[in-house]
């Protein structure tokens, strides 16, 4: 006993020598300029007096300092937790490598701080692995690494994240991501960062097994899956295999809202389980509780003033005792462009609401009593336009049908959308108006956030015909203003005024001494400025020259001649100098011009336009044997002067979304054109007039008669919602050429059809091109037979793969038919040639439409024993 008594003594008399030493090496420290901090020490309170900062060159000290949270004149305590939070405050910043706060100095009350950091270091280079051009594209967006910038943990897992994530959104979910650092051995304040990515295989589904069904079967239900499918299943072949599981959630979801449509509310997934069946596919498993059949009983309303109930009901088009579709009503209520909500919202009623709540369920009825919340009638009070730097405001303003102190209506605001997007002069894709409702004065104000896009396009081509290279260039200026032409503006681009959304077109076209064509024209979409009324003037001149009888003697032709039989070394072999063939004394010149005015109606609607044009034009033969008009005195109209004096008339129907990819609506154009019937005053007997004279059989066609008709529609249909779904687009096209005469039937304005529907300069003086894919140019309207009448019907499925500002791209696939007819007796649309194929279309704003098309055509023409089989047109300028 005693000797434990005595140990515990002499315990207690160590402990307290130790603490009194602690307690005079505390004291000491104040007088220490080099103090030492013992955590094992009684804590004191002192006033910070300085603080400095080291090891860190990129920013400023009171920066650095003030991610520390301590400031001078602060009372802290030593030790304590004020420089403990401190040092956690500069490892949450993730910014250092190493942090110590040390005391320099202590004098009296007060103690001198240190702040030793040290850096991580910066992104020197980053360097991608196992990843492709476009992947790594797509990667540096999302991950925000930049050289330059430093390295740290937080930063390495949120790339390690979104890399993982960005794979497992294309299923690649054992994808495995490291993110390496690799000193530089002469610069310790850099890093070389290496992402290495194993995106291994794709993981698929193997097998979905259902389990609970009976309404729907299996297969009626996996077909309600649309991004989660099972592989080698035949029915699958165009469908995604692969197993995401944001996609699998939106599924199972498809599942529930299929039950719903079918009347069965209570539809559930009860388990549901997804586990690996080998490394690279996963099984899937689900059991449902369909629930019962639900049919609706009884509708009433609630809080309707505008509409009465019957009508309501009317509108709604569910009746007793019809399934409880619960999609059907959602479309009913707010989705379909003649549901009740949009009523409300075409009334100003901005913030009406119906909220269809289920009152009463008797067995399998349902009453639902629809509780409508109508709110206030709001009045457009601000409309702002922004992000436009191409045009006048006025120039957009006067094409919104959303004005200040109209009513609100949701119609006029995607009618506006339209209108914007149809001047070419904003990217449709970014066209966002942004509706905001002030509740205490009824008004909403409209803010238009628009991004201009260059508009403005250049066409340069080249092609090679029988006399060498022809040339075109064509300037296209849709933001021409007349009005600036002849004062001082400010708003010039180059040598052009712009701002007034007119459209300036200048264009030639050459072949050197065998070929020249040029051509202006205008066009104001506001003549005037006031009204929607257009007008266009243009006018057009031409020449081309034949080539020499001895060219087709020359030994070009012999050797052309014997390459089809003896191989085309010799025929491309020799350089043949074409200007020594041309005969200046063959040719046909052209010129001419034309004057339009349109105005858009209002009835049947309003998207609904009338135009008329009268227009002139004057062709001067001399020696030019390839229009094949066959005179009364047996012989072809070679020389002569023929004069096209001619009015049309075009009504257009445009409701498109978009010009340059639009997913709905139409556009319809019919027109005709027509001259005076000059035959029908005369009294020459045309069918023999001139028999035996060359210039009086010739004198028949200085006047070119004709009445020529024509309609063409377009559709488009969306097949999902959303910007990039696919649409479907139809076309039907019909044209006829008809005579006042019989006997003076109309050389010119015929119909050229085939191919890829450019017009060459060998024809563009007589015809009008149709084109007809997978058949080559002109093939079914060969000279002397030219066409009289036409019909085109086709469809195509579009897909976008880009639709943004500076590019918009598209695949095609299509299926058309045609045929053309000399004579408008034979018009037979339904005797047509058919056609397939593939092909993408690219649209750039300095340029315009371009494209390729692969196509097959299934049927022979003009006596041929062979189809046309396998051709491939290009386009420019222009869609077909």
């Amino acid at each position: 006993m005693q000797y434990r008594f005595l140990k515990i003594l002499l315990t207690l008399t160590c402990l307290f020598c130790f603490t009194n030493s602690s307690n005079a090496q505390d004291i000491n420290a104040e007088e220490n300029n080099n103090p030492v901090i013992l955590y094992s020490g009684t804590p004191k309170k002192y006033e910070i007096g300085g603080i400095k900062v080291e090891g860190v060159k990129n920013y400023e000290d009171y920066v650095l300092i003030g991610l520390s949270g301590l400031a001078v004149g602060q009372t802290i305590t030593v030790p304590g937790d004020d420089i403990t939070s401190a040092i956690k405050r500069y490892w949450r910043h993730g910014l250092f490598s190493d942090v110590q706060i040390v005391a320099e100095k202590i004098v009296g009350n007060k103690i001198y701080l240190n702040i030793k950091l040290k850096q991580r270091p910066r992104i020197a280079e980053i360097r991608y692995n196992g990843v492709k051009k476009s992947e790594k594209e797509d990667l540096e967006t999302k991950l925000g690494l930049v050289k330059g910038s430093q390295i740290t943990p937080n930063l390495i897992d949120r790339a390690k994240l979104l890399i993982k994530r960005h794979f497992d959104d294309k299923g690649f979910k054992n994808a495995d991501v490291r993110i390496i650092e690799k000193d530089i051995p002469d610069n310790k304040e850099m890093v070389n960062v290496l992402i290495d990515v194993d995106k291994k295989e794709k993981v698929k589904v193997h097998k979905i097994t259902i389990e609970g069904n009976s309404a729907l079967t299996a297969k009626k239900i996996k077909s309600t899956m649309k991004k989660t499918n099972e592989k080698n299943k035949l029915l699958n072949i165009f469908k995604t295999k692969k197993f995401i599981n944001d996609k699998y959630e939106e599924d199972k979801q498809n599942i529930i809202d299929k039950y719903n449509e079918l009347g069965y509310r209570d539809a559930q997934i009860v388990v549901d389980s997804v586990y690996p069946f080998d490394e690279n596919t996963v099984d899937i498993y689900m059991k449902i509780d369909e629930g019962s059949k639900y049919y609706l009983r009884n509708v009433t309303w609630v809080g309707n003033k505008l509409y009465s109930s019957d009508w309501m009901n009317q509108q709604l088009r569910m009746k007793k005792g019809d399934v409880y579709n619960q999609k059907l009503l959602h479309e009913r209520l707010t989705g379909d462009e003649d549901a009740i909500g949009n009523f409300y919202y075409n009334q100003g009623y901005i913030v009406a609401g119906i909220d269809p709540v289920e009152v009463n369920i008797d067995g399998d009825s349902i009453d639902l009593e629809m509780r409508v919340e109508e709110g206030f009638q709001a009045t457009i009070s601000k409309v702002r336009i922004n992000g436009n730097d191409r045009l006048y405001e006025n120039v957009v303003r006067r094409e919104l049908r959303t004005k200040p102190g109209d009513l609100f209506s949701k119609e006029a605001l995607e009618r506006s959308y339209r209108e914007i997007a149809q001047m070419g002069h904003f990217n449709p894709e970014n066209i966002k108006p942004d509706v905001q409702p002030d509740y205490t004065n009824g008004t909403v104000d409209i803010n238009w956030d628009l991004e201009s896009k260059a508009n403005d396009q250049v066409e340069f081509s080249a092609g090679w015909g029988q006399t060498g290279v022809i040339g075109k260039l064509s300037l296209k200026f849709t933001n021409f203003s007349m009005a600036n032409l002849f004062h001082k503006s400010d708003n010039y681009r180059g040598f052009l005024p712009q701002g007034d959304g007119q459209t300036l077109t200048i264009s030639g076209q050459t072949n050197g001494s065998y070929y020249q064509s040029y051509s202006v024209s205008f066009f104001d979409p506001w003549f005037g400025g006031k009204r929607p009324n257009s007008f266009s003037v243009s006018a057009f001149y031409s020449v081309q020259s034949d080539i020499s009888s001895n060219y087709y003697n020359s030994a070009y032709m012999n050797n052309y001649y014997n390459s089809l039989y003896g191989g085309y070394g010799n025929y491309y072999g020799n350089n043949y100098n074409y200007d020594s063939y041309y005969d200046p004394d063959k040719s046909i010149k052209m010129y001419g011009a034309s004057i339009g005015w349109g105005k858009r109606l209002r009835w049947p609607d309003d998207y609904f336009t009338l135009s008329a044009e009268l227009s002139y034009q004057r062709f001067v033969l001399k020696d030019w044997s390839y229009l094949y008009i066959r005179l009364n005195n047996g012989e072809y109209m070679s020389t002569g002067n023929c004069n096209n004096l001619s009015m049309s008339f075009t009504l257009g129907r445009n409701s498109s979304d978009n010009p340059i990819f639009p997913r709905r609506g139409s556009e319809l154009t019919a027109s005709v054109q027509f001259t005076p019937p000059y035959s029908l005053f005369s009294k020459k007997d045309y069918a023999t007039y001139g028999k035996d004279n060359y210039k009086d059989a010739a004198s028949i066609y200085n006047w070119i008669e004709y009445h020529k008709w024509k309609f063409k529609l377009k559709t488009y249909t969306a097949l999902s919602g959303g910007n990039k779904c696919p649409v479907i687009m139809t076309r039907a096209e019909f044209g006829i050429l008809g005579h006042y005469n019989k006997y003076v039937k109309s050389p010119f304005e015929t119909f050229y059809m085939g191919g890829d529907g450019m017009t060459g300069y060998s024809t563009s003086y007589a015809s009008e091109t149709i084109a007809l894919r997978g058949y080559e140019n002109g093939s079914l309207t060969p000279y002397g037979s030219e066409g009289y009448a036409y019909a085109r019907l086709g469809a195509e499925l579009r897909y976008p793969l880009m639709l943004e500002n500076s590019t918009s791209i598209y695949a095609l696939g299509f299926v058309e038919g045609g045929n053309a007819w000399n004579n408008v007796g034979n018009f037979n649309p339904f005797s047509l040639k058919r056609s397939a194929g593939l092909g993408v279309r690219i649209f750039l704003p300095m340029i315009g439409m371009m494209g390729i098309d692969w196509a097959y055509g299934f049927d022979k023409i003009g006596g041929s024993s062979q189809y046309s089989g396998s051709q491939f047109h290009f386009i420019l300028g222009q869609e077909f």
